[in-house]
């Protein structure tokens, strides 16, 4: 294995320069910083992280925190996880996984290890436990989500509002009047401050009731078996239903899976829009799903970059609300029996 006296002598630097340059304890010029690195490259030298985290009293490394027992992992999940290792990747730092709990214990535990850097938090509820663990700790951190006191937390988070109501727009003018959301199950005490489900129903009742329309809504654990259940309850106790925004993905593919079983064409008899997905989950439905197309990428980057940006001490983020698109599927269409006058109609009764 290559050391570090070889590499500084095919560069043409001191050992000092070189040890500058992997503990990041010193500033070097850019042309120096390329031939080190040529001279790394060209003799297979490996960094040693852990004693560059001895010199300079950091890891280099910064830890996602996602609730894996609360939260399935899904490919819209992946998508946060990917981005945010890309992001924190260019700026030199590595990225791990804790798949730690909620409450907070597991996080502190790791915490008082001195593993990481900082944590970027991710499925965050409206009163979240890990927070004050952060804060008592000292140790820098970014949510990808947001609680109910925001004041001095960096933060991004999916724009639930303009995507429920860009979602009810888009059914609307098909001419759909009788709508109905399969969302997340409050009553789940996981789940009854997990603010994307609290802010998803707040944001359809809103919206619905901006459009002068009735509001229908029900509760579903995030399965796909829970969404068949969810979609066979709603048509039974609601049959006027003519389009179903769903919530999760795995309850969208149920939903779907769950009409067809019911008897129903989708989309001839019911349209279906998952509020918050991928397209390649969207492509598992057969037809294929019309959905808001989760914003995972750039939430991901955005979040890491706000950690990164505190570690470095550089100006902070400003919070970002990112909206999901719509991306055309073939599970929606206008409904079969429309009333004259409805089909003129193209947004609130309110006039907004």
């Amino acid at each position: 294995m290559a050391t570090m006296r070889e590499v500084a002598e095919r560069a043409g630097v001191s050992i000092a320069t070189v040890s500058f340059l992997l503990n990041d304890t010193k500033p070097v010029t850019a042309a120096t910083r390329a031939r080190i690195e040529q001279a790394m490259a060209e003799l297979g030298y490996r960094r040693n992280v852990v004693a560059r985290a001895l010199a300079s009293r950091r890891t280099h490394i910064i830890a996602m925190a996602y609730p894996a027992l609360e939260h399935r992992f899904g490919m819209s999940t992946a998508e946060f996880f990917t981005s945010a290792a890309e992001a924190a990747r260019k700026e030199d730092y590595h990225l791990v996984l804790w798949p730690v709990g909620n409450d907070g214990v597991e996080l502190r535990e790791l915490l008082g290890q001195g593993l990481v850097d900082g944590v970027v938090l991710m499925e965050v509820q409206l009163d979240d436990p890990r927070v004050d663990v952060l804060q008592q700790a000292g140790t820098p951190f970014a949510l990808i989500g947001r609680t109910d006191e925001l004041d001095g937390l960096p933060h991004v988070d999916i724009d639930f509002d303009t995507t429920v109501d860009d979602a009810i727009r888009h059914v609307y003018e098909l001419g759909h009047r009788e709508l109905a959301l399969i969302s997340g199950d409050l009553s789940d005490p996981r789940f009854h401050s997990y603010g994307p489900w609290v802010r998803t129903e707040a944001a359809y009742r809103r919206a619905t009731a901006a459009y002068g329309l009735p509001v229908v809504v029900v509760p579903c654990l995030d399965t796909t078996q829970a969404g068949k259940v969810a979609a066979e309850q709603l048509v039974t106790d609601h049959p006027e239903t003519t389009a179903i925004l769903v919530l999760n993905e795995y309850a969208a593919l149920g939903a779907v899976a769950g009409l067809k079983r019911a008897g129903y064409d989708v989309p001839g008899d019911l349209s279906v829009l998952s509020l918050l997905m991928v397209p390649e989950t969207a492509a598992m439905t057969d037809p294929e799903l019309t959905m808001m197309r989760t914003p995972g990428p750039e939430l991901g980057q955005l979040g890491t970059e706000a950690l990164l940006r505190e570690l470095e001490g550089a100006d902070p983020l400003p919070p970002q609300l990112v909206p999901a698109k719509l991306h055309p599927g073939a599970t929606v269409t206008a409904p079969r029996m429309r009333h004259p006058v409805d089909v003129l109609k193209t947004g609130p009764e309110n006039g907004s």
